[in-house]
């Protein structure tokens, strides 16, 4: 019963993202085949709720520079077990920035992921099941760096490749440019 909200986001998802079918069918099955699939102590891996957050210009994204693998990345974190992933991604953005002020974009999945996270002292190697959700910050854009981050930042989206080469990152941006130019 509580993993209906994700397999019929994912289902939207799949329908609409064609192209995207191969990680959306991999999501899929992992959802289907774990009822503890938002668990962290799932050693497989787990379902991860993340934000992609465009500053009030849209111009902008705010990134992290995760502690724990030392890159370039949007916020997010582990569902821990709730399984409405929006409000997992919108928790782990506040919770990560000390924004208030964020909006939903769209209720639907902005981006689908699946990455290995490396084995560290007490944690074997493992996926996140990545769901990702568009933001926009209203309000005030100052940030709050958290301990989950050496720092944070507002990236110009045209500037992203000096941040980051993760595919999945710049995908991200492309996509937004395209969302936030349709509602124009």
């Amino acid at each position: 019963m509580h993993r209906n909200s994700i397999r019929n986001l994912l289902r939207t998802y799949l329908g609409s993202h064609p192209d995207e079918a191969d990680t959306a069918r991999r999501v899929i099955d992992f959802v289907e085949g774990n009822s503890d699939c938002f668990d962290r102590s799932l050693n497989e891996g787990h379902i991860t709720g993340s934000a992609w957050i465009v500053d009030s210009s849209e111009t902008n994204t705010l990134l992290t520079h995760h502690r724990k693998l030392g890159i370039w990345l949007q916020l997010g974190g582990h569902a821990d077990g709730e399984s409405d992933v929006l409000s997992v991604a919108m928790d782990e953005a506040v919770e990560e920035s000390g924004l208030t002020s964020l909006e939903v974009v769209c209720e639907e999945i902005f981006d689908l992921d699946v990455h290995g996270i490396p084995a560290r002292k007490n944690e074997s190697a493992h996926f996140h099941y990545d769901v990702r959700f568009l933001f926009r910050q209203t309000g005030a854009e100052d940030y709050i760096v958290s301990e989950e981050s050496h720092d944070l930042a507002w990236v110009p989206m045209a500037e992203l490749e000096s941040y980051t080469s993760e595919w999945s990152m710049r995908r991200m941006r492309d996509k937004a440019v395209r969302i936030l130019s349709s509602k124009e």
